[in-house]
């Protein structure tokens, strides 16, 4: 992963998200449950929306703007520090009404997360932390991008004066039990079984095994303060390949892309040095990879992370063994950047009643990647 100027005791960037959902609720409940966690934390959006959110879930928190000199302050408890972007604006009920898909909360969103970008590129701030956007609202905004990671990447890219094909990028989801990394990301399901080639699983590979060598593969979840591994000595970076097809195309009935293009790579890769196995049934290689809690000591799965062909394949698992300790982050970026993995849940908007866990667990994450 090509690096950047860097300042791992700089602040933290937390964007806003989608101001019609539930991001700006979320942070400010992450700031009051969490202000030792949060105090080197600002959010960048829009003040208004911050104290809407305050007012929704009952927080007396001061919501105050500052300017982009003042990023790195230590703040006083009970303060939630705002970087506006973007004239304030005092039509928010109009202009973000909650739960609606809208292009000026698009708009709002991908400005939030283009500025905090390019902090992070240039080393002002130490890592971003993206509350949750809406793709359709970024759609009608005339973003080009349909997601966090690929807009990412675009800055990246830009930043570094290379073409967005030289900065390959990848999303993984952890949780404490299993983590999970896509060959192909925001697209159809036609099209990402077209994007199972040889050369994106083997760049898949390289760049999962990049980053669990990097962090030594303890930054992704908190441990247990009794870890016992089973069968593996620590540190281990074992990754697992889903195959696509059922069965992993059992040898070659329900499809051969597993014979003609993923094994290929995985012998590839294997002669590079990397510990990666695989193809592996869909079904039963996320079981197989699970680490499990019994009474407050970790049992180890076979693997450390599995690479998943497409996006359901992969987070399906990850999501089903609670959304609430989710983390995304996004893997070959020159920048350290995280996310709950969850959405924008417009249908609760408002009612101070969204869940601050994977939030808070991204915030944790983020501290942990920059210290890596």
């Amino acid at each position: 992963m090509s690096q950047v100027p860097n300042a791992p005791n700089a602040a933290i960037a937390i964007t806003m998200g989608d101001p019609s959902g539930i991001g700006p609720e979320i942070i400010v409940k992450a700031f009051m449950q969490e202000p030792e966690l949060t105090k080197n934390c600002f959010v960048v959006g829009d003040v208004a929306v911050m104290q809407r959110a305050a007012g929704f879930v009952g927080s007396a928190m001061r919501i105050a703007a500052i300017p982009e000199a003042e990023i790195d302050t230590q703040p006083a408890y009970s303060l939630l520090r705002v970087l506006q972007i973007g004239e304030p604006r005092t039509d928010i009920s109009n202009a973000y009404k909650l739960g609606e898909i809208s292009a000026a909360s698009g708009k709002a969103a991908a400005d939030a997360v283009v500025w905090a970008a390019r902090a992070a590129l240039k080393g002002q701030i130490a890592a971003l932390v993206t509350a949750p956007l809406h793709k359709e609202a970024l759609a009608l905004a005339g973003v080009k991008f349909p997601g966090h990671t690929e807009l990412l990447q675009a800055e990246s890219a830009e930043f570094l004066g290379k073409s967005i094909k030289e900065v390959p990028v990848r999303m993984m989801l952890a949780n404490e039990e299993l983590r999970t990394v896509l060959v192909s990301i925001h697209m159809s399901l036609r099209d990402a079984i077209e994007a199972v080639s040889y050369e994106n699983v083997i760049e898949t590979i390289r760049i999962t095994c990049d980053f669990l060598h990097r962090t030594k593969g303890d930054a992704v979840a908190d441990s247990p303060q009794n870890f016992q591994p089973t069968g593996h000595q620590k540190p281990r970076q074992r990754i697992a390949v889903a195959g696509l097809n059922p069965h992993a195309g059992e040898g070659g009935l329900f499809g051969r892309e597993e014979m003609e293009v993923i094994s290929p790579a995985i012998l590839a890769a294997q002669k590079e040095g990397i510990d990666v196995h695989g193809p592996f049934a869909p079904d039963t290689v996320f079981m197989r990879a699970r680490h499990k809690l019994f009474n407050n000591i970790k049992q180890l799965g076979e693997f450390d992370v599995v690479i998943a062909m497409y996006h359901d394949q992969g987070l399906i698992p990850v999501k089903y063994l609670g959304v609430e300790q989710g983390v995304n982050v996004t893997l070959g970026l020159p920048l350290v950047r995280t996310s709950p993995d969850h959405g924008t849940a417009f249908d609760i908007a408002g009612q101070g009643i969204a869940d601050a866990a994977s939030l808070i667990a991204a915030i944790k994450m983020a501290k942990k990647l920059v210290k890596c």
